[in-house]
């Protein structure tokens, strides 16, 4: 049981980030036919989706959903997306996650796309830590946190409501 003391964003609170990172993802590329927004899975993936939703609603882009499986105890394993290569070759391109803590997790999944030539590379996710040990940025944020190494930040995305919170 999460008390409420230790919840970081609310299920409306997230909802609003999602539409305010959709918003700007829409800003940085009006001028595309298509964009790529890759989820790493799992939870990168649902808020991946959620953004999606967003920018159906919001722009008349084609928005291809890409499902990123990296296997986070052992980054270098084979990395593997939904979709191939050729499908987003020379595209922009959104690699989503939902927290960005040590920086692990993005750079495999940046290192990944930059095997194949892209038209522009960002990242998005939902809660910034200030725990990076590689030089990763987020270009989307949904909220910037400041915690202690021992915290950890756990979103729930689940039917009925979305919550972040430190456990």
């Amino acid at each position: 049981m999460v008390t409420t003391n230790n919840i970081i964003l609310d299920s409306k609170q997230i909802d609003q980030k999602i539409k305010r990172i959709a918003y700007q993802i829409y800003e940085s590329n009006h001028k595309e036919k298509e964009i790529i927004i890759a989820g790493i899975a799992d939870n990168g993936y649902y808020f991946a989706e959620k953004l999606v939703a967003v920018l159906k609603e919001i722009s008349n882009l084609k928005i291809v959903l890409c499902k990123v499986s990296i296997d986070k105890k052992n980054p270098l394993n084979t990395i593997y997306t939904s979709i191939t290569s050729e499908e987003y070759k020379n595209k922009s391109l959104i690699l989503v996650d939902d927290v960005l803590n040590s920086g692990t997790t993005l750079i495999y999944g940046i290192k990944h796309f930059l095997e194949v030539p892209l038209k522009r590379f960002k990242t998005a996710v939902l809660v910034n830590r200030n725990h990076k040990k590689y030089p990763v940025k987020a270009d989307f944020k949904g909220i910037s946190l400041s915690t202690s190494t021992r915290e950890h930040v756990v979103v729930e995305f689940n039917k009925k409501e979305t919550i972040a919170y430190l456990s």
